[in-house]
């Protein structure tokens, strides 16, 4: 397994999948259907050496319209800015 270092303000994250939600008439939205939601869970894999608040392996909620993927050794990763993190689990 490669390791990886994010830098500068820079957050890796593995994005967890959440379970969908019935509307009132029954339909199971998927999360990307969610327009309401504007967070995502992630788990941190590495942070960069300018980040303060975060630590590898928590648990976070980020702007979901922050950041970009990136695919190493067949597994996806979001790589975000520290300022787009909102909450820590």
């Amino acid at each position: 397994k490669s390791y990886m270092k994010a830098i500068g303000k820079n957050i890796v994250i593995t994005p967890i999948k959440e379970n969908g939600v019935k509307t009132s008439g029954g339909l199971l939205l998927a999360e990307v259907n969610r327009e309401d939601i504007r967070y995502r869970m992630g788990e941190v894999v590495t942070v960069g050496d300018a980040v303060t608040a975060i630590k590898k392996e928590d648990t976070i909620y980020y702007d979901r319209h922050a950041g970009f993927g990136i695919e190493l050794e067949k597994q996806q990763y979001k790589v975000i800015k520290e300022n787009d993190v909102v909450i820590i689990l």
